[in-house]
């Protein structure tokens, strides 16, 4: 392929508004460009690269028996009303109207879709396990779309979906997946470690994230043991109890005055007490319901966690007002004595006693609480962020805290969907039950881009062969001589014809410094340079983009490195 033929529209400045590396030399060097917030076009360099991610994940999800499919990105509410998901989803689905009045919507995901199709189809044990997969775009509003194709509100995914007779066969299924996807990312060559994680708007019991370790900040925190290799999202870690309850002896309630002091900090400086010896107090709105959340005060709440606790659809932070119009105090001079709602706190919260919290009366503060004595919470559980430092819930280790891009998950869905939606087969026993389900996810873009996150230098792209748009590029550095043209033009052609997918630089108005700065910038593995060595002694310089080395060659000895180069 020649340039002059081809689109590469490169960049000589950084654009503006990228954040991150990977984004930034994405639109520099010509892969994708911006239509609106999160809504990216793929040029014919980045969808060559996209379609060879593609390659690598039906290869893998063919081999593990999964059958391809395409299901339609636009679905009828209907199908999403069964499962309860129309209101659920919230404001991160696309909602639209045709002219007749009838809801739809971009499908963000497709079980709804899947079980519609399976509980029409698969009418017997005979025809189970069945998984289906489909690689196709979704839609999700999302409210801070940035990273480039990271966090997009229009990108392509790989979503797959197991149906088995049984837990027993889910096992199976799920671990068919999980293998699969060990080798889709290790054939990407990233790193990625799988993590447990909050199976959010999704559903079912347990799920697993793919991430690789990432500077990248607030895309995905996770912990991980460094002895026993536990790895958690941050969102559904845990941690080991490492301390004892408190032995000392409860000491008189007491209301103390903190004046303008209302944050953990103020207090903790003002009244001379560790952040650990205060409870943070928090009104939560969980589906229209107040509620008091408590959590040490060196702690953050999570959350997550909350919600799950009441498998709630909706939770919001209350208002100053609202907990104003509740507790007649406004936020940091409120806690948990006397509550007009009800109270959950933290488990570590059970462990303290003689601890501070706000009075419910602005300008004052209690020292010396005690649980039991001064009030009894109505929940108890873990609710507070796991943090580095906390102890391993599995072997008691500190945890390690990372950044990492999550580039795929899978979920053990049980029978959240086909109960909902009726979706059933007849055993062997001749009984109607229920499709147990598994569900599979692969942001296709994403794991491009982490690919280029991880692979680049201050010059540019450094991709990997299987990756690459193109494996070679023939760089003639001066296009005004006949026999540097001509040599250039056969390097390409026996190239190409040994089925090497070569790009030639045949742009004259080009300086070579230019066209060294563009072949740098774009990353093709390897670059032929026809110059200055083909005139002294005619050869051909050979250089590999990942390491900079050169190599001084023949024809012939250029095109047997070259194949044995993209056989390695």
């Amino acid at each position: 392929m020649k340039i002059k033929e081809f689109f590469i529209p490169t960049l000589r400045e950084d654009p503006q508004d990228a954040e991150i590396d990977s984004h930034r030399l994405m639109i520099k060097a010509g892969l994708i460009r911006k239509v609106a917030a999160g809504v990216y076009s793929y040029l014919p360099l980045g969808y060559r690269a996209l379609k060879n991610v593609e390659k690598i994940i039906r290869e893998e999800m063919d081999r593990a028996g999964a059958l391809e499919l395409l299901f339609p990105a636009i679905m009828p509410k209907e199908l999403w009303d069964e499962t309860g998901r129309w209101d659920i989803y919230g404001d991160e689905m696309f909602k639209l109207q045709d002219r007749k009045g009838r809801f739809f919507c971009l499908g963000p995901t497709h079980e709804e879709a899947v079980v519609d199709l399976a509980r029409k189809e698969l009418k017997s044990y005979k025809d189970l396990p069945k998984i289906f997969y489909q690689i196709q775009t979704k839609y999700r509003d999302e409210i801070r779309p940035r990273f480039g194709l990271m966090r997009a509100r229009e990108f392509l995914m790989k979503d797959a979906y197991s149906f088995d007779s049984s837990e027993e066969n889910l096992e199976i299924s799920y671990k068919k997946m999980y293998d699969a996807y060990i080798n889709i990312f290790k054939r990407c060559n990233l790193d990625v470690i799988p993590i447990e994680a909050d199976s959010g708007a999704i559903g079912g019991k347990v799920s697993h994230e793919f991430v690789v370790i990432s500077e990248l900040g607030g895309e995905s925190e996770f912990v991980m043991c460094p002895k026993c290799g536990y790895a958690a999202n941050t969102e559904a870690a845990k941690s080991k109890d490492f301390e004892e309850k408190s032995t000392e002896e409860e000491k008189p309630l007491q209301k103390v005055a903190t004046f303008e002091n209302k944050t953990i900090d103020e207090v903790s400086n003002f009244l001379n007490v560790p952040k650990e010896r205060l409870v943070k107090s928090l009104v939560y709105k969980i589906d229209g319901k107040f509620i008091l959340a408590v959590v040490r005060g060196d702690d953050e709440l999570n959350e997550v966690k909350l919600k799950n606790f009441f498998n709630a659809k909706k939770i919001e932070m209350a208002t100053d007002e609202e907990v104003f119009s509740l507790f007649k105090a406004h936020t940091g001079a409120i806690g948990p004595v006397n509550s007009p709602v009800e109270v959950f706190v933290d488990k570590k919260v059970m462990l303290m006693k003689n601890f501070v919290c706000g009075a419910n009366e602005d300008g004052f503060h209690l020292v010396n609480v005690n649980l039991g004595r001064d009030f009894t919470p109505k929940y108890v559980e873990d609710i507070r962020v796991v943090k580095e430092g906390d102890p391993c819930p599995k072997c008691g280790t500190p945890l390690q805290k990372f950044n990492g891009i999550e580039l795929g998950h899978t979920f053990k869905l049980g029978t959240k969907y086909s109960e909902k939606m009726n979706a059933t087969f007849l055993d062997a026993d001749g009984k109607e039950k229920l499709f147990i389900m598994g569900c599979y996810g692969i942001g296709v873009g994403r794991t491009l881009q982490a690919i280029i996150e991880k692979f680049h230098d201050e010059k540019g792209i450094i991709w990997p062969m299987n990756i690459a748009p193109f494996k070679v590029e023939v760089i003639p550095i001066n296009t005004s001589d006949e026999e540097i043209v001509s040599s250039a033009q056969k390097m390409h052609d026996e190239l190409e014809n040994s089925g090497i997918e070569t790009l030639l630089d045949d742009r004259t108005d080009l300086s070579a410094g230019e066209k060294f700065n563009d072949a740098d910038l774009i990353g093709i593995p390897l670059q032929v340079i026809v110059g200055r060595s083909l005139k002294k002694e005619g050869k051909f310089e050979v250089k590999i983009r990942s390491t900079n080395e050169r190599f001084t060659l023949n024809f012939d000895e250029t095109v047997k490195f070259i194949k044995e180069k993209i056989r390695e």
